[in-house]
């Protein structure tokens, strides 16, 4: 018996012991298909979900590639019950398909007759099928493609789309790779990507997840739509694609709330197509508006409902997502797998890392007490104040400006939550705030004096966890954020893993007030980081000079 890291459970739990010589390449191995739930020191704990195994099955691994994994690391037996149950989860994708047949156009076709029988029965599909062809094959509505997908997912019968894609208008674009060329993961992916037709591509933020979509770009040569989070990130993406490709100003238009331009290459932004007037969403016909061939989905893990919806009919064309971390806070993993496509390619950070792409980064959590009144008042106060109230105790900013004094000359980035706390800390380090009421063509001045290293520290709310390049950035200090928000926390790292031109680590500290809900949450929000190979060292604020 092999004295693995891993304890195989059967109720679908993986325990990975941390100290042990092998976790490193077993939690390599397990990632794949499973996902963290749990981060304390010594014993991690993982948990196998279908979508978790439908995404390895469409990414090309199989339910024998799984269960030898799971059988190579394993301390005890695996139990038998559970091997079964990962080959009939497994088994299940793909079992239902989606085709083009010459005669009746788009149909559901089965290489398992019962499983056809079952789904047809379902209530809520029947009124998306046409015609029964034959004992195998069914006619679908061409229309309600992207809303099958979504029921057969939830029904547990997650089907592979092979219907193919509309070309879209062509457009001419290549890359301007004469002094550069794509990275081999970049390459990958984009293979990965076109050959599976939509889906998406997992990369670590700073490791050039928008030359992957302007790659996509150069092999689609058609008319393409990128929905990126803001107005500052549309600029970058922008700027970015004169760059890098062939495209001139003339064939890119922003479609925001500054500017409303339809061209063969728009970028536009979350905020603008979601706006409402009178129930309606006026700006979503932007999705129809152009015969597109290529729609791009920037940070796609934070899509909004509206772009779900509209989504569910633009299944013929192909799509793109592009993420850090597949993690929703909101559970709805599922609406990207069946409306924008599974996981094409997924890179784990520490790998990236070791190839010298992105930073090595230390992550430091820092640990103050609350003053006794403090304690009192977090003691006494509603459940619905109590995170606010321990999240922006004065000792964290005293904690602040002991560590940016410390990193006096590093690039030093100051991010919370709470706009008051935030423009406290501000007067306090003397340095320009970013958030929300903050004017794009200010931010856009900040950024860029950032960037120089005019300017030496910056602090930002929530509005630069997202799409922000700020390469020189080597020092974060979080002082609060989004409770247990884990695509959060691996945003907030992320601003800092852009190489240093000196080759040194990124230092990402994290604020917390001991013994509180700040705490737990803290907690909650390494989770993903933590399944990405990243250790948090705690240290205690008293020990700060």
């Amino acid at each position: 018996m092999t004295e693995g890291p891993l304890i195989v459970q059967s109720d679908k739990t993986i325990l990975l012991e941390v100290d042990h010589q092998l976790a490193t390449e077993a939690r390599h191995a397990i990632a794949a298909f499973a996902e963290l739930e749990r981060a304390p020191e010594h014993m991690h704990s993982y948990r196998l979900t279908p979508l978790g195994l439908w995404n390895a099955r469409a990414s090309g691994l199989d339910a024998e590639q799984v269960l030898d994994t799971l059988l190579k690391y394993s301390r005890f037996p695996v139990p038998h019950s559970l091997l079964v149950d990962i080959e009939d989860t497994m088994s299940r994708y793909g079992r239902l398909r989606l085709e083009q047949d010459p005669q009746h156009g788009l149909v559901l076709r089965t290489t398992d007759y019962p499983v056809l029988e079952e789904v047809l029965h379902a209530k809520k599909i029947e009124p998306l099928l046409g015609p029964r062809i034959d004992g195998e094959t069914v006619v679908v509505h061409s229309s309600q493609r992207g809303q099958l997908k979504q029921l057969l997912l939830k029904l547990g019968w997650p089907a592979e789309d092979l219907a193919g894609y509309v070309e879209g208008t062509a457009h001419a674009i290549t890359l301007n790779d004469q002094d550069w060329t794509l990275r081999p993961y970049q390459r990958h992916a984009v293979e990965n990507f076109w050959s599976g037709g939509s889906g998406v591509v997992v990369l670590p933020c700073g490791a050039g997840k928008t030359l992957v979509g302007a790659a996509a770009m150069a092999t689609s040569m058609t008319t393409t739509l990128i929905l990126v989070t803001n107005t500052v990130s549309a600029r970058q993406w922008k700027d970015e694609l004169l760059a890098r490709t062939s495209l001139t100003e003339d064939e890119i238009g922003e479609y925001s709330g500054a500017l409303k331009q339809v061209r063969p290459v728009t970028i536009a932004t979350y905020q603008v197509l979601t706006t409402r007037r009178g129930g309606l969403y006026p700006h979503l016909e932007l999705l129809n508006a152009n015969n597109w061939g290529l729609i791009i989905y920037d940070e796609v893990h934070l899509l909004p409902a509206p772009i779900f919806q509209m989504t569910a009919d633009l299944q013929a064309r192909r799509r793109l997502g592009l993420t850090a971390t597949l993690v929703r806070e909101d559970g709805r993993e599922g609406e990207v797998f069946s409306l924008i496509g599974p996981k094409r390619y997924d890179a784990p950070w520490k790998d990236i890392e070791a190839q010298g792409y992105i930073a090595p980064a230390d992550c430091v959590e820092v640990r103050v007490e609350l003053p006794r009144d403090e304690r009192v008042a977090y003691a006494m106060a509603d459940d619905g104040d109590k995170y606010r109230l321990c999240a922006t105790s004065d000792t964290k900013s005293e904690v602040v400006e002991k560590l940016v004094a410390a990193h006096r000359g590093d690039q030093i980035l100051v991010i919370g939550q709470y706009i008051d706390q935030l423009d406290d800390l501000a007067r306090r380090l003397d340095a320009p705030v970013i958030k929300g009421d903050t004017p794009v063509r200010e931010r856009q001045r900040l950024f860029a004096s950032f960037r120089s290293g005019e300017l030496g520290t910056l602090v930002v709310s929530k509005v630069a966890n997202f799409s922000i390049d700020l390469p020189e950035a080597s020092v974060a200090i979080q002082v609060s954020g989004s409770f247990g928000s884990r695509q959060e926390e691996a945003q907030r790292l992320g601003r800092l893993l852009r190489p240093k031109a000196d080759g040194r680590s990124a230092r990402f500290y994290t604020v917390v007030a001991r013994d509180t809900l700040d705490q737990e949450f803290a907690a909650k929000r390494q989770r993903f980081l933590a399944e990405q190979g990243y250790a948090y060292r705690i240290l205690d604020a008293a020990s700060l000079k």
